[in-house]
């Protein structure tokens, strides 16, 4: 179950490897991209204790000269104090344009790793290798970049693009049960969006909420599929100049919960179901979306676990007020993705205040 997907850019095209054991041929993959031999391999302790070892054997086999550098794992570590870190260690071991970052964990370490790398020397190579689910099919893939401020999340960032994202799905066998739902989360966010047969094929698993009752090859569909429907985006519109905000669907008012709870209380792919779940029922009181596609979508959520309803002590009016501080306001407006049907969804910034409010009381 070898695939790869190609990510069509105007000036730095790039493939998605995904394929089992393929960490073993990290090294052998990077070293066709023909670029520096200084490798700076960025992880957290507990990823690097699974999986560093391997990665950094197939690097070093394959003619690498590798420093590892770990940060602590969590959302709430996602700053420029960390960004500075890694600048420190660049500048130590002398990291040159031609030299690599590897990014090997989640989105939080991708989304670091990749900022570093883009701002360093204005900007180096970086290769992603996710290893969880959500980075795997959403975060790894298209170049956005950044750290949180304080009030917003991912307001500090850049748009750079990997050289190559390689995907082992074997390495979802360590990641926690919670961490695998999260993922599931966009999953279910491009099967609303982009990909209407992911859907039906997510509706017709009996268990989505633990990867030991997902058979190895709807593993791998959701993978291709997701990956693809990335790429297809972002190949359309690499900068979020218009399309590619359709995967910011759930993630308008998850954002704005993940940052009012301090990013401790809901994983990002928690923040994401309950986002689709408001965006849905806003969409439904729109008129734009059927009741019945809104409860399909709705009873996914739940079939994998994840939450569909607001934290308990979350003040609606906060979330509001966060709202504007989201990056895709535009003259004051709050731009939301919203569905039409399972598969299609589009961007408005024509929802009231008050319907918001109505939704996320009703949550």
């Amino acid at each position: 179950m070898t695939s790869v997907i190609n990510v069509n850019l105007p000036e730095q095209s790039y493939e998605i490897a995904i394929a089992p054991s393929s960490l073993d041929q990290l090294g052998q993959q990077m070293a066709s991209l023909k670029l520096g031999k200084k490798v700076l391999l960025v992880s957290n302790p507990t990823i690097l204790k699974h999986f560093g070892e391997r990665a950094i054997a197939s690097l070093t086999s394959a003619g690498f000269e590798v420093t590892s550098c770990t940060l602590p794992p969590g959302e709430r570590y996602k700053t420029l104090n960390s960004i500075q870190k890694l600048y420190d260690i660049a500048l130590e071991n002398r990291l040159e344009r031609s030299s690599m970052m590897v990014a090997l964990g989640g989105g939080v370490i991708g989304d670091m790793t990749g900022f570093a790398a883009a701002t360093w020397l204005r900007g180096i190579n970086v290769v992603q290798v996710p290893t969880t689910l959500l980075a795997m099919v959403d975060s790894a893939i298209g170049g956005k970049t950044g750290v949180n401020h304080p009030h917003g999340k991912n307001l500090i960032g850049a748009f750079h693009q990997p050289r190559l994202v390689l995907i082992d799905p074997d390495v979802l066998k360590t990641l926690p049960m919670r961490e695998f739902r999260a993922g599931m989360a966009e999953v279910i966010k491009y099967g609303v969006i982009w990909d209407a047969e992911l859907f039906a094929q997510l509706e017709a698993s009996k268990r989505l909420d633990q990867l030991r009752y997902v058979k190895p090859e709807l593993i791998n569909f959701i993978l291709t599929h997701s990956c693809q429907a990335k790429a297809d985006v972002v190949g359309k519109d690499e900068k979020e100049g218009g399309l590619r905000a359709i995967l910011n669907y759930g993630h308008t008012i998850g954002h704005a919960v993940e940052s009012l709870t301090g990013y401790r209380l809901v994983n990002h792919g928690e923040a994401v179901a309950i986002g689709m779940v408001a965006a849905g029922q806003i969409a439904v009181e729109l008129g734009m979306w059927q009741k019945e596609d809104t409860e399909r979508q709705n009873a996914l959520i739940q079939k994998t676990g994840l939450p569909t309803q607001l934290p308990s002590g979350v003040d609606i009016e906060e979330i509001i007020q966060a709202l504007q501080l989201d990056k895709k306001v535009k003259a004051g407006k709050v731009r939301f993705v919203l569905p039409t049907e399972i598969g299609v969804v589009t961007v408005t910034d024509e929802v009231p205040s008050d319907i918001i409010r109505q939704v996320l009381r009703g949550m």
